[in-house]
Order: structure tokens, then C-alpha cells, then sequence
């Protein structure tokens, strides 16, 4: 629009006629270049709230006498906080909508209407959950006591997760730190807390987690008071250490974790021991070894001097008896060598007797063997005949001869 449009004449004096985009256009310029309307904090109730795929947030915000339509894109913070009947505080901008001709309030931020009305929806879920058992201490675990791989939720880029690990790495640098990274605070961070234990629970050798963030108001920390936040603490498969906020602060997580940390560099301290310490109860185990070592030895040692003694009481003298056998043997081996000696003697005796009686001594004297033809000794004269051949054995050798004559006298005399 030009500035015909102050006068709402042409050259010729007739009406103007303007577009409907073109007034569209110039209002929204209007609006837009109105500083008041450019930084615009409205108080209001949320009414007709939704929250389609896209992720922006459509909504009215109303007071008993006007209705302001109002959108947030999903680029905007404390989207947790729109529900149809919740009193917000809103900063924002007007402009127009021109494909529709709408009057919006383009928002940017929400926050509750006041600290009270924050800490009253933080009580109601702390109330709630923990009439679910969520915060039960028989359920809580007990943290290992040497981890060897520990795991941190948090934001990657700040100052949480660098003070985390100077104190490990100062203390406890045995153990593997696992970095989850997620936001803390905004509209996405309660979402990805929850999936950055999703992926904590498909690990399996983590020992034990921190999820941890700086200081803050109620409304910085508000992530950490969301139900998907606590049910997956609830629902993780190591232990939790909570260390969100600073000492003062207590958001839902610290009720659902394991063990609670008032800083993150006192949940880096409880999570390991230091090895100083660890050195120093390894250095005191060893000398109590060393002594339980010594007693043992001594105490054995003594206890078997005492059996011995015990034995050697019960025991008889077996001195006696082992010199009395001694001299029994000594006697039987004498006896035996004198039986041996004697039947040597005998043996050398018999022997002399047969040797005396050989055929050899016999013939030695004169006597002679006579033999049949066939070889055998003859024992009588009866056994030859006149012209039976004879052999006749002498001392030096022996003849062969024929029989003339048989003397049957000589026979008959023969005794």
C-alpha cells in the first residue's frame, strides 16, 4: 500500500481499491514494527492445546473477557508446560497469519504462572509416585565397589561432565567412563534422558550410571521432575547415582535413583573409591595376612611337637627287641653257613665212596668186563657158547676174542 492510502482517493478522486493481501501485508508489517508488539510477555490460561507430529504447539490463551490465539514451534522452550486449564506466563510477538487473515501470538517461551504453581505439579508427582513404590528403599540397589565401567548422562558440551571426569581420573582411573550424551533442560531433554537410558540398558557391562546436570531454578531442573524421566530411572538395569542441581536442589530423580549425589563431583566421589585409599587397605590386608601366615605356621608347628611327644609317651622301648632280633639273625646265618659247610663235607665224602667203587678202581686191580656180542655186560658163563664172539673191557683198554670153549664146572662153582 502507498500513501494514496491516507487519503483513499486516485488522481481522479475515486476510492482506492486494495487488495486483500495487500491489507493483509500491511497489517502484519504494522504489527510487526510496533516495539511493544515485538516483545510481548502475556499472562493467560491455556485453552484448546495440541501438539500434532510437526511438534509446535497450537493454543489460545484466555482471561475471563479475551481469547488470544497463540503458536509455538517446536524450536520454542517449556513446551512441558502447555495443557488445556494452566495458568502461563508467555513471551512472544504479535503478528498476523495473512493465509488466514489471524491475528497470532508467535511465542517462543512459557513458563508456569508463578514458582507456586510449578512446585505444586512438582508435589503432586512426587505424592503420586511415591504412593506407586517408585521411591521405596528396599528396592534401591547398592552401588559396586569397584566399577570398571561407568556410565554418565548428560549434556556432552558442559562444564558437568569435565568436573565428572577430573575427579575420576584423579581418584579412580581404573575404570572406563561411558559418556550418554543428552540435553538437560528444555522441551527435548526429558525425551532424550529417557533414550539415553534406553541405550544405557542395551549396554551389558556397564556397572553403574550418573545422570547429572548443573545448578538451576525449578524451571531449569523441571526435566528431571517429568514421570517418563523417573520411570526410566525406575526401570534401568544398573544402579543410578542422581546428581542434579546443586545441594539445595531435590527433583523426582533423586527420590526414584539409587543413591543421590549433591553435586555432580560428590556422585563422581561415591561412585569409586579413591586408590590412594585402596593402597592403603591393600597395604594393611597384606600385613594382616602376613601375621595370620606366621600364627598358623607357629601354632601347627607346635601343635605337631606336642603330638610327637604325645606318640613317642605311647610308644614302647623297641630297643631291646630290635638287638635281640639282631642277634637272632646273626645266629641263624652263622648256622646256616655251618649246615652248608657240613653237607659239603658229607657231599665230598659220598662222592670219595662212589668214586672207589667205579668201574675204573675195579678194572684198576685186575678185574676185566666181560661183553656179549651185542655190547652188554655178561654175567655169567652160561650166557656164551663155543665160538661166541666176546669183548673184554681191561683198566687201559679193551680185546675182542672168540669163545672155544664154556667150563660148566667153573659155572657151578660161581658162588
Amino acid at each position: 500500500m502507498t500513501g494514496n492510502y491516507e487519503s483513499g482517493q486516485d488522481n481522479s478522486g475515486r476510492q482506492t481499491a486494495y487488495t486483500v493481501s495487500a491489507v493483509a501485508d500491511y497489517l502484519k508489517a504494522a504489527l510487526e514494527s510496533d516495539p511493544r508488539l515485538a516483545d510481548l510477555t502475556v499472562v493467560g490460561e491455556v485453552s484448546g492445546y495440541r501438539n500434532p507430529s510437526s511438534g509446535h504447539h497450537y493454543f489460545a490463551l484466555r482471561d475471563e473477557q479475551s481469547v488470544l490465539r497463540s503458536v509455538m514451534f517446536r524450536s520454542g522452550r517449556g513446551g512441558q508446560f502447555l495443557a488445556d486449564g494452566t495458568q502461563v506466563i508467555c513471551h512472544g510477538r504479535i503478528s498476523m497469519y495473512t493465509a488466514r487473515g489471524d491475528l497470532q501470538y508467535y511465542v517462543d517461551q512459557v513458563e508456569p504462572d508463578g514458582v507456586g504453581a510449578l512446585q505444586q505439579a512438582y508435589e503432586e508427582m512426587r505424592k503420586r509416585l511415591e504412593a506407586e513404590g517408585l521411591f521405596e528403599l528396599d528396592r534401591k540397589r547398592p552401588l559396586p565397589e569397584l566399577p570398571a565401567k561407568i556410565a554418565v548422562i548428560t549434556s556432552p558440551t558442559g562444564a558437568v561432565i569435565q568436573d565428572i571426569l577430573n575427579v575420576l581420573t584423579r581418584r579412580y582411573p581404573l575404570a572406563e567412563i561411558i559418556l550418554i550424551p543428552t540435553s538437560v533442560q528444555g522441551e527435548k531433554a526429558a525425551p532424550e534422558i529417557v533414550q539415553a537410558f534406553q541405550a544405557l540398558n542395551a549396554l551389558d557391562d556397564i556397572d553403574v550410571a550418573i545422570v547429572a546436570r548443573g545448578g538451576g531454578s525449578l524451571e531449569d531442573l523441571w526435566s528431571f521432575n517429568e514421570e517418563i524421566v523417573a520411570r526410566a530411572i525406575f526401570a534401568s538395569n544398573v544402579p543410578v547415582i542422581s546428581a542434579v542441581g546443586h545441594e539445595t536442589d531435590t527433583t523426582i530423580a533423586d527420590y526414584v535413583a539409587d543413591r543421590r549425589a549433591p553435586t555432580p563431583s560428590a556422585a563422581a566421589e561415591i561412585v569409586a573409591p579413591d586408590v590412594r585409599d585402596l593402597g592403603g587397605y591393600v597395604t594393611g590386608y597384606v600385613a594382616r595376612i602376613d601375621d595370620l601366615i606366621s600364627r598358623t605356621v607357629r601354632d601347627s608347628r607346635s601343635q605337631f611337637e606336642m603330638a610327637v611327644d604325645r606318640m613317642n609317651l605311647r610308644v614302647p622301648d623297641t630297643t631291646q627287641p630290635r638287638q635281640r632280633i639282631d642277634d637272632l639273625l646273626t645266629r641263624a646265618r652263622l648256622a646256616g653257613q655251618r649246615m652248608v659247610e657240613s653237607s659239603k663235607l658229607r657231599l665230598q665224602t659220598v662222592e670219595a665212596s662212589l668214586n672207589a667203587l667205579g668201574p675204573e678202581k675195579i678194572l684198576g686191580r685186575g678185574y676185566t668186563i666181560t661183553r656179549l656180542a651185542d655190547g652188554s655186560a655178561a654175567t655169567s658163563a652160561s650166557q656164551f657158547s663155543s665160538g661166541d664172539k666176546l669183548g673184554v673191557t681191561f683198566a687201559d683198554g679193551s680185546v675182542e676174542t672168540t669163545v672155544d670153549e664154556v667150563d660148566a664146572t667153573a659155572e657151578a662153582s660161581d658162588p
